[in-house]
């Protein structure tokens, strides 16, 4: 097991703001690697210090000699004018096969990850495609040691999955920082947790690292309990000896002080209460679409939709990336008129919207002076009153947090401070529009606790197929030119659907293709004796059997080649051979049952 990468002492502060103190660990080859932290903990943060793009305040990062390092940044740039083409051909490696099979190469690349104009500027590129071919870059340069920040971030599913499946496979060492919970269990076999300025390193899966983590936490906590009963006692003796603090027992009140520090540590990572931050009454007349059509051009959108929306309903929503999921869910609150049809929208029906753009929050302003703004009270239940400072605690914002400028945030701290602002209003209707992306798993399994208590309606677009397990009753699946189908299940049940279907498509396509054998005709007086196969009838049908499963084990390997999310230089080449097979397993097939009738 070949050492890549050892990080030795490693110290990063900003200011007075410790993000990790002399942390220490190594990346061998074929680890595959999940980083985990609460948001402005510092993960982003160490993947920047371990490619070089800034400079800790202390200790090593030394990798090997001649170790091929790609990494993905969270938000990468292009040089602007430039095509794509000319951005990615650079990655592949200088003894790659000729000039058109490289462009094929990156074409093949960008159309798996959901760009299908190599050609095209990066200037015309939205983020998200932006993150899409900087992934494409780093894949096609076959580093021997990825280094990924937020991979899955702006992905549609299909794509994570072919992602997920594409890392798995290769044999290629990863150290990557992600939220997607099912990806981390199903790619990683380590993680390394950033918990109260050092790492804690966990073998294993995302699943395993749970029931580690949660032993751990159960340890100190008991081990704090212990300290605060400790620090009880001593309180008492130092409030009885007054005379001691004149150096008499020096050590005693400097072990008094040490134990007060060790005390005020917090392991509670609930800060929202499900049982606090309600939503406000919602009657049973929610909304329903009658009839609504939307399209751009010749783009459909919506095509005479029609639903009524139930109480205390949850949809997610899915689809390929381009659908119009976003214009939906903007329809639906009237920021996007609809063509033709209406939505009727009850009286006590009170959004709140969660856009993947995020509320307008002034960037000169504080956090809670923007909280403050939309309201100095906040009620719940009609009953209980906090101050913005008060609620916004429950965000994971401290009080030195909440006197930062906006401008300063992390991503996932600006994602935090939209959830509180969407909150605060107490709104019964939640529609989220991506709002997973940036947030930690810490505040994710809280924001899941949340609206599964939520008494009010969800609509939910997202690409995290964990949040959509634990959250969605049903699934609008949008299909693409207007087509809308209502799936009763959460995501994985949806993907369960879709494989049990194909597999009786296959089946039913291969029963078609057999001859169906004759039916014996009766005979009054005498029954015909069937003819026996001839010696060179029998060697034939013997050699067909060897040869249609020689043929069908390189049709299977094609088959998984293709489904392996490899990059494949001569995937025309291919193709054209696995059409072929088909053919040729059809013919040979058909003379095999003709000849096994005879045997």
């Amino acid at each position: 097991m070949k050492p890549y990468l050892q990080v030795e002492d490693l110290t990063k502060s900003y200011g007075d703001r410790m993000l990790f103190d002399s942390i220490t660990f190594g990346v061998n080859e074929g680890d595959k690697i999940g980083i985990i932290a609460k948001n402005g903990t510092g993960k982003s943060t160490l993947l920047r210090l371990l490619s070089g793009r800034e400079a800790p305040d202390s200790g090593t990062v030394t990798f090997r000699n001649d170790l091929r390092v790609g990494f993905l940044d969270q938000t990468p740039v292009f040089e602007p004018g430039t095509s794509l083409m000319s951005n990615l051909l650079p990655a592949l490696h200088e003894n790659d096969h000729e000039e058109w099979n490289r462009e094929d190469r990156v074409r093949q690349m960008l159309s798996q990850l959901g760009i299908n104009d190599a050609g095209q500027s990066v200037d015309h590129l939205s983020g998200g495609q932006i993150k899409r071919a900087a992934l494409a870059r780093v894949l096609l340069g076959a580093p021997d040691l990825l280094i990924l920040d937020e991979p899955t971030n702006h992905l549609d599913i299909p794509t994570v999955e072919w992602l997920e499946n594409y890392l798995s496979r290769q044999r290629v060492t990863l150290l990557m920082v992600t939220h997607d919970r099912y990806f981390l269990d199903r790619v990683c076999n380590k993680i390394i947790e950033i918990d109260m300025k050092q790492i804690f390193t966990y073998e294993g899966n995302f699943d395993s690292y749970l029931r580690r983590r949660a032993e751990r936490i159960e340890a100190l906590t008991g081990e704090l309990a212990k300290v605060k009963n400790t620090l009880r006692k001593e309180q008492e003796w130092m409030r009885r000896q007054p005379q001691a603090r004149a150096g008499k027992a020096r050590y005693r009140i400097n072990a008094f002080y040490d134990l007060k520090e060790r005390a005020s540590v917090r392991y509670d990572e609930r800060n929202i209460d499900p049982d606090e931050v309600k939503s406000s009454y919602i009657g049973s007349k929610i909304f329903e679409a009658k009839g609504v059509s939307k399209r751009f051009g010749d783009k459909v959108i919506l095509d005479d939709f029609t639903y009524m929306f139930a109480r205390y309903e949850k949809v997610g929503i899915v689809g390929e990336n381009g659908v119009g999921k976003s214009t939906f869910i903007k329809m639906l609150q009237g920021i996007v008129r609809q063509d033709s049809g209406e939505w009727n929208v009850g009286e006590t029906v009170r959004f709140g919207y969660y856009s993947q753009e995020g509320i307008n929050l002034p960037e000169g302003k504080r956090v809670i002076d923007a909280i403050t703004d939309i309201t100095e009270d906040v009620v719940i239940n009609g009953t209980t009153h906090y101050t913005p400072m008060q609620f916004l605690t429950r965000f994971l914002f401290s009080p030195a947090d909440q006197q930062k400028y906006i401008s300063t945030l992390s991503g996932g701290e600006m994602r935090r401070l939209n959830l509180a602002a969407v909150l605060i209003t107490q709104p019964n209707f939640l529609i989220l529009d991506e709002p997973t992306n940036d947030l930690d798993i810490m505040t994710l399994g809280i924001l899941e606790e949340y609206l599964r208590n939520f008494k009010g309606c969800v609509i939910v677009i997202s690409h995290d197929r964990f949040f959509l397990d634990s959250i969605v009753d049903h699934l609008f699946v949008m299909e693409g030119n207007g087509v809308i189908k209502d799936f009763p299940g959460n995501y994985t049940d949806y993907r369960n659907y879709l494989k049990e279907l194909k597999a009786a498509q296959t089946l039913e396509a291969a029963n078609k293709q057999q001859p169906k054998a004759a039916a014996p005709s009766r005979r009054s007086e005498s029954v015909e004796r069937p003819r026996r196969m001839t010696f060179k009838e029998r060697k034939e049908y013997e050699a067909l059997t060897a040869e249609i499963d020689s043929l069908t084990a390189e049709k299977n390997e094609l088959e998984a080649l293709f489904n392996s999310g490899e990059n494949i230089p001569d995937i025309a080449d291919k193709a054209a051979r696995y059409s072929e097979l088909k053919e040729l397993l059809d013919e040979k097939e058909l003379r095999w049952l003709e000849l096994s009738e005879l045997a």
